[in-house]
C-alpha cells in the first residue's frame, strides 16, 4: 500500500546540506501549519514556534552551542563542539520548539509536531534535520532570552529547514525490521 502520505515518511531523511535561498512564506507558514495540526495530550497544543530567518542569529546560536558542548563531560560531545561547523549546516531558517513548562506532556506534544514538520518538509520539497545539540544553548539562560519566548515557557528542541543541496544522492536509510512483534 502506497500513498503521498507515506511516499513522504519513507523518503524523508536528514538533510545536513542546503541551498542559501530562503524558503519562501508559503513553504515556511505550510510547515507551521502542519506542526500546530500534530497531535497533543488533552489536546493541550503545549509549543510554541520560534522562527528564525536571521543567519547572524543563526550562527550565533550555533556558535554558543559549540561552547558548551566543549566543556561537557561527554568526550564525543566535547569533539562535536570542536570539529563540527554550524550546527544547523547552514540552512536559511531555523524553527525551534517550546513548551509550557506547566504541562507534563510539553516535551512529546514539541516531537509529535516536529515530525509533523519533517514529515511535511519532505513532502513539498524542503529538506529537514531535528536538531538535538543544540540544547546545549539552552542552558545558557541569559542567552536563551534572546529568543522572546512567551513566559512559562522552555525551549526543547530545533528543527533546520531549506532546499536540499544534494537531493536524492542519498536514499533512505535501510530500517531493522526486527523490532515489531504480534499479539493477535
Amino acid at each position: 500500500m502506497e500513498n503521498e502520505v507515506l511516499k513522504a515518511i519513507k523518503n524523508r531523511r536528514s538533510t545536513r546540506k542546503y541551498k542559501e535561498k530562503q524558503i519562501s512564506e508559503e513553504e515556511l507558514q505550510a510547515l507551521l501549519d502542519a506542526g500546530i495540526q500534530a497531535p497533543s495530550a488533552n489536546n493541550s497544543q503545549s509549543w510554541h514556534f520560534t522562527v528564525i530567518q536571521n543567519r547572524d542569529m543563526i550562527n550565533f546560536i550555533s556558535d554558543k552551542s559549540k561552547e558548551v558542548m566543549r566543556e561537557s563531560d561527554n568526550k564525543s560531545i566535547v569533539n562535536v563542539g570542536k570539529s563540527a561547523g554550524n550546527i544547523f549546516y547552514n540552512a536559511p531558517t531555523l524553527i525551534i520548539l517550546s513548551g509550557k513548562k506547566e504541562v507534563q506532556s510539553s516535551l512529546v506534544d514539541c516531537s509529535a509536531a516536529i515530525e509533523n514538520m519533517l514529515i511535511a518538509g519532505e513532502s513539498i520539497g524542503l529538506g529537514t534535520v531535528w536538531v538535538g545539540f543544540v540544547r546545549s544553548f539552552f542552558t545558557l539562560t541569559e542567552e536563551v532570552k534572546k529568543l522572546k519566548l512567551p513566559d512559562g515557557y522552555e525551549p526543547f528542541y530545533a528543527v533546520s529547514v531549506g532546499y536540499k543541496e544534494d537531493d536524492g544522492v542519498f536514499g533512505p536509510s535501510k530500517r531493522n525490521r526486527e523490532v515489531i512483534n504480534y499479539i493477535r
